[in-house]
């Protein structure tokens, strides 16, 4: 990879831009030297070309007028790449750079908005998730940051989780969601074919695993899959309902985040699942991300309704 790296492409793309251009300066001085061909008779030559029998292309230079433009345009482009990078690694003589450019339209939107985030992160996530303001705020942050993975409804994508029903992963607290939102979260279902055993052994688990939702198998597969799931249970549980601890999916319900089908669950067995979700911490910073929360946790829950109210504390014993 570091040949790719290196100085020489620096120079190697400054060199070539350069040459080109100067090519082009060349190419133009040696066309404005040509003169207008004449013929014996002293007529203007052509180029042999007739068209409506009357009309004849001339074998003449272009205007003097055209030929300045394609000058001016050859001065422009040196003093471009003199004042703006594009030769390679320098900088260009104003130093300016697209990336200084968002960094000054973020910190002049920081200054507009950031008060506005910043009352909004002093509020409870449920709070937040009850305001129109935050929730029209929240759901643009969605659009822009989230919906290319779950889409602009929300509702996921093979790999993606659908975020408008109550079935979460790693939890659906909006602290937690926050928390997902910040750090990331990274999903890993370890091949499993050689813990179970053959092929057969497989089917019959994916069969086991159906049943466990009601959804369409094989009974007598699935009898002998029961046994075999045994290498399942330390993430997905002994009742198979999962550990959001460890974001091993609920496999008594009928949410499918590959897909339900036994060829679908059969590959997930055999070969594993990895699923990533990127960390914004940096990218929108803590109060962008409080809103974008409570618009996630508001999509399946109803801000309106009051919090639920703590387990009471279990007596100790005397």
């Amino acid at each position: 990879m570091a040949d790719f790296t290196n100085g020489f492409w620096d120079i190697y793309i400054a060199a070539l831009t350069l040459l080109g251009i100067i090519g082009c300066g060349i190419l133009l001085y040696s066309q404005s030297k040509v003169k207008v061909a004449k013929t014996s008779e002293g007529n203007v030559d052509t180029t042999g070309h007739v068209w409506d029998e009357d009309l004849t292309e001339l074998n003449t230079p272009m205007p003097r007028w055209w030929m300045w433009l394609f000058y001016i345009t050859i001065v422009f482009a040196l003093a471009y790449l003199f004042l703006y990078p594009g030769l390679g690694s320098y900088a260009g003589k104003l130093g300016w750079k697209s990336s200084g450019q968002y960094q000054v339209e973020l910190e002049k939107a920081d200054a507009e908005y950031g008060p506005l985030f910043a009352k909004y992160q002093k509020q409870d996530l449920r709070t937040v998730a009850a305001d129109p303001q935050a929730h029209a705020i929240g759901e643009r942050l969605f659009l822009t940051y989230c919906a290319q993975c779950h889409g602009s409804d929300a509702r996921g994508n093979k790999g993606f989780p659908n975020l408008t029903d109550k079935d979460w992963l790693f939890g659906g607290a909006p602290e937690t969601i926050q928390q997902t939102i910040l750090h990331g979260r990274v999903g890993a279902m370890p091949p499993m074919g050689a813990a179970v055993g053959g092929d057969k052994d497989v089917e019959a688990v994916a069969n086991y695993v159906l049943s466990l939702s009601g959804s369409t198998h094989d009974p007598i597969k699935a009898v002998f899959g029961k046994e075999k799931f045994a290498a399942c249970m330390a993430c997905h549980g002994p009742d198979a309902k999962g550990n959001q601890t460890l974001g091993a999916p609920n496999l008594t319900d009928k949410i499918w985040l590959f897909g339900g089908s036994v060829d679908t669950i059969k590959e997930t067995i055999n070969k594993g699942r990895t699923t990533t979700m990127p960390a914004f911490a940096d990218f929108l910073g803590e109060a962008k991300v409080h809103v974008l929360a409570a618009y996630v946790w508001s999509l399946s829950n109803d801000p309106n309704q009051p919090a639920p109210a703590d387990p009471p504390p279990i007596a100790a014993e005397k």
